[in-house]
């Protein structure tokens, strides 16, 4: 995901929602889960929810890793 300054952190909730089913390894979801959380910090309260069930799932998949 990488988020550049400037990026539409809406289009990049969509991709990883997109791209959910397809994240498998164990290395991956945690990158992802990383970019996610630390845009949940930085963008605007309304968009936070959006982005909740988003992490809320990449946990769980990291979960499975285990």
């Amino acid at each position: 995901m990488n988020t550049p300054p400037g990026a539409d952190p809406f289009s990049n909730l969509a991709e990883v929602s997109r791209t959910l089913d397809s994240l498998t390894q164990c290395d991956q979801i945690e990158t992802v889960l990383d970019e996610v959380e630390y845009l949940f910090e930085v963008i605007p309260p309304e968009l936070q929810d959006l982005a909740e069930p988003i992490i809320q799932d990449l946990r769980e998949k990291l979960g499975d890793c285990s």
